[in-house]
């Protein structure tokens, strides 16, 4: 940025800055909004536009997450409270939830978060007379599975905490946590329980009617009080009496003992949900497996009287590669995760888990997922480690805040709490597994990938590739009847040397479906990182590496990579990568057929008509020259009016805000391999196969072997995930005959199921049967039948057969003897005419 830019902005944020005083614009309650004269919004700082009072408005906090159980101790960063001593605050959250916040007497501000029963982004607005709330901001609340172990209760051995009382799981507990958590000298143990119960309420006829089911989450008693925070505590737990003996599942807490005992939302450190074996009634330890029995039968009889959720949710995909490349609809299990170790406490014999993002619209169910080491689905048919659908989405469901879409809670009422019962407490699986058996793939459709990488070049989702090189903001994809717009910037490319080739690269991508927050993604300047926006403001993932947003969920691993998961399915996978180019692949739905245009095309298996035109013309991609293309790409630029893009800088607002497709530059349209040029040789042995002409390209464009490398694998990446989400033949589970085994767990195309018998039966229908491409079974269903009942079988089976013969027989010797008299006859007839 020069001097004269620097002081000239300045000068204008000042002025700005006094004009919003006289004018009292004021960012108070008004956070996110543009006025005429001065900004709210977070891009006005880079941009000196911000009113006057925005640092004190809108707050900015760290940590700027927690926990949805509560407990949460966070700063609020750029606001000042002026006193001489410490005052109390009143933090106020989603507009109705106060709690108790405090200053340090040196202008610091800080609040603590409340329970909050669900995950996302909340509003939060501050308070010094609990009268005026002039400051906002926003805290993460996160689902309890998904926080750092470092900041939980950590349970150690968590198998005897969960197996406690039954055979051979007895002794000391221990906890363990960071006693910086706190905050305290000493503590209180407190045990919460968690409960969802029917509620009734009285009709003006004086009748009981049904209510919406009411989460509970209640303090229970105290382990201890008064322990010293040392972060470690063991205890030897008693059996509980009633009604405490009646909480099942919870957590337990860790929180100063200034606080009275169950004090709500104040600062405290949780431990995950966990069944509460250690708690439960002496009944229980002395007949674990008994006790757990009636718990399993009570809860078959209550799930034969609840909606079937079975029948809305979606199918699996048919194979591991398929469940880790759709991206937009399925994503890793955290208890079941092969990129850690595959420890999969649930699924014994899986390898890997993944869940259905988006829970099912009527009842807020969940689809679970697993494979084993061949790649194949681990169902419940075959294996007590088969996947199992879910009554409540682990992961909660918007609206949130009452079951059964409290995340993570909910699902341990439902289907955690209740495999305990059933699997691991006693050995009743068949219970458990008839109300959640496991889904197969028949109806699961992958998704189709189109894909912008290099410099830059596209393959649609149809499968043609080719390259348009212009500089500006363009469409990527729109589909207007499902409400989908991802937009596409690209910038010039500049050459190690500092100048600038001719040739863009894609540095930006912003997107957004139907209502959804807007999610931009950008290159910055230390290359291969990438930056994350939601609705213009900066988003960090310091903390968290899941977000739950407002129609779109954000998953960063690494500063390099950035999968945007919508509600409809759509999956976008930005990833930086070498040179400061973006790779991007958009993952569609097939329900997305013949709904898209933009410079990914058509989707409609037709790669003839992907150069559609935003005019509605179709260039033919055989006829068409690389100065073709390029006006074509130019003619899905945006406007103003409706880019998604953030103009945060001098830079962005003088190069794409008022230029969407610069006329002025014109690419190299293709480049020329010579012999005398040393870089063509290593180029040569390493752009060779699928992708070599774009690795040619980009390497001779740039100068850089290190670029067209990259190129080249980002188009083999593509290659390869086109590879994982081809199409399978599935066909049905075959069951076990009784009193018989089975060979196989695969039922995909080619697979082959083996039958056999156990001693003193016999095998009646196919010993073997094989999936066949049109996804059914060769051969016929096979029984195990007892020697003497096989006897009768086939005895009854031969002398149906005899008499059938017999009847055929008989029938052939009428019909031959009514032939021959109807023959006499005709004779008979003629030789008298004659």
């Amino acid at each position: 940025m020069s001097t004269m830019w620097r002081d000239s902005i300045l000068l204008s944020g000042l002025i700005l800055l006094y004009i919003s005083d006289i004018n009292g614009q004021s960012c108070n309650g008004r956070c996110g909004e543009t006025f005429e004269m001065c900004s709210c919004r977070a891009a006005c700082e880079s941009l000196l536009s911000c009113c006057g009072d925005y640092r004190e408005s809108c707050i900015q906090i760290s940590p700027y997450s927690g926990t949805m159980m509560g407990g949460t101790v966070f700063s609020i960063l750029n606001a000042s409270f002026y006193s001489s001593k410490q005052e109390q605050l009143t933090c106020r959250f989603r507009g109705e939830i106060e709690t108790v916040g405090f200053t340090d007497g040196e202008g610091q501000g800080y609040c603590v978060s409340p329970l909050l029963f669900q995950s996302g982004w909340v509003p939060f607005e501050v308070s010094t007379d609990g009268q005026t709330y002039n400051r906002s901001g926003e805290f993460l609340s996160v689902h309890p599975s998904k926080m750092d172990a470092a900041f939980k209760v950590t349970l150690v051995n968590s198998t005897q905490w969960q197996y406690y009382g039954t055979p051979n799981a007895t002794g000391t507990l221990r906890m363990t946590w960071n006693p910086s958590l706190v905050g305290a000298e000493t503590v209180n143990i407190e045990l919460w329980g968690y409960n969802e119960v029917n509620t009734t309420t009285t009709v003006a006829t004086g009748e009981e009617a049904s209510a919406p089911l009411r989460a509970e989450w209640t303090y229970l008693y105290s382990l201890d009080r008064g322990v010293v925070n040392s972060g470690s505590f063991s205890f030897t737990p008693k059996p509980s009496q009633k009604p405490y003996s009646d909480w099942e599942m919870g957590s337990v807490r860790v929180s100063s003992s200034n606080y009275s005992e169950g004090a709500r939302n104040v600062q405290a450190v949780w431990s995950g949900a966990h069944a509460l074996a250690w708690h439960l009634e002496e009944t229980f330890r002395q007949d674990s497996a008994g006790w757990a029995l009636d718990r399993c039968l009570s809860w078959d009889a209550q799930e034969k009287n609840l909606p079937n959720f079975l029948e809305e949710i979606v199918d699996c995909p048919c194979t591991l590669a398929q469940a880790r490349a759709d991206t937009g609809r399925f994503h890793t299990d955290y208890g079941c995760d092969i990129e850690k170790g595959s420890v999969c406490t649930y699924h014994p014999g899986a390898v890997h888990c993944v869940r259905a993002i988006q829970a099912s619209p009527k009842f807020g169910a969940g689809q679970q997922c697993c494979y084993d080491h061949t790649g194949a689905q681990v169902l419940t048919g075959d294996s007590i480690g088969g996947s199992t659908p879910d009554r409540a989405h682990d992961w909660g469901s918007p609206p949130y805040g009452s079951p059964p879409r409290i995340p993570g809670l909910s699902h341990w009422k439902y289907d955690v709490l209740t495999f305990y019962y059933c699997c691991l407490w006693s050995d009743n699986c068949h219970i458990y597994f008839r109300h959640r058996p496991s889904s197969g793939c028949g109806a699961y459709n992958p998704p189709r990938a189109g894909a912008v990488l290099g410099d830059p070049h596209f393959v649609t989702f149809d499968g043609l590739s080719y390259t348009f090189n212009g500089k500006g903001e363009y469409y990527l994809v729109q589909s207007p009847e499902r409400g989908l717009i991802v937009q596409g910037r690209t910038e010039q490319v500049m050459l190690e040397n500092g100048t600038l080739a001719k040739a863009t690269r894609l540095s930006a991508v912003a997107m957004r479906e139907n209502t959804s927050d807007v999610i931009e993604v950008r290159q910055v300047q230390q290359q291969g990182h990438l930056e994350v926006l939601r609705n213009q403001q900066v988003l960090s993932f310091t903390e968290q590496t899941w977000m739950d947003l407002h129609g779109v969920f954000l998953y960063s691993p690494t500063t390099q990579n950035v999968t945007v998961m919508f509600s409809s399915g759509v999956g976008v996978e930005v990833r930086g990568r070498e040179g400061g180019a973006i790779a991007l692949t958009v993952l569609l739905p097939s329900d997305y057929a013949n709904l898209t245009q933009g410079l990914l095309g058509q989707m409609n298996s037709d790669p003839s008509d992907d150069l559609l035109t935003s005019m509605d013309e179709v260039v033919s991609p055989d006829k068409a020259s690389p100065e073709d293309i390029f006006n074509f790409g130019a003619g899905w630029k945006t406007s103003n009016e409706t880019s998604l893009f953030t103009y945060d800088s001098k830079h962005l607002l003088d190069t794409y805000y008022y230029v969407k497709h610069d006329p002025g530059f014109v690419p190299a349209f293709s480049v020329v391999e010579d012999p005398r040029d040393p870089l063509v040789l290593d180029m040569l042995n390493m752009c060779f196969g699928e992708g070599a002409l774009f690795c040619k390209y980009d390497t001779l464009i740039t100068r850089s072997l290190a670029v067209g490398n990259s190129t080249l694998m980002s188009f083999q990446s593509h290659e390869a995930l086109l590879h994982d989400l081809l199409p399978v033949v599935s066909c049905d589970w075959l069951a076990t005959p009784r009193n018989g085994e089975k060979e196989g767990t695969r039922y995909l195309e080619g697979a082959i199921v083996s039958f056999s018998c156990k001693s003193g039966y016999g095998l009646f229908g196919s010993t073997e049967r094989t999936c066949l491409p049109s996804g059914e079974w060769s051969g016929d269903e096979t029984y195990c039948l007892s020697e003497n009942l096989l006897g009768l079988v086939l005895g009854t089976v031969f002398s149906i057969a005899t008499l059938i013969t017999m009847w055929v027989m008989i029938s052939l010797h009428y019909r031959k003897q009514n032939r021959t008299r109807q023959n006499r006859m005709e004779a008979k007839v003629i030789f008298e005419q004659s």
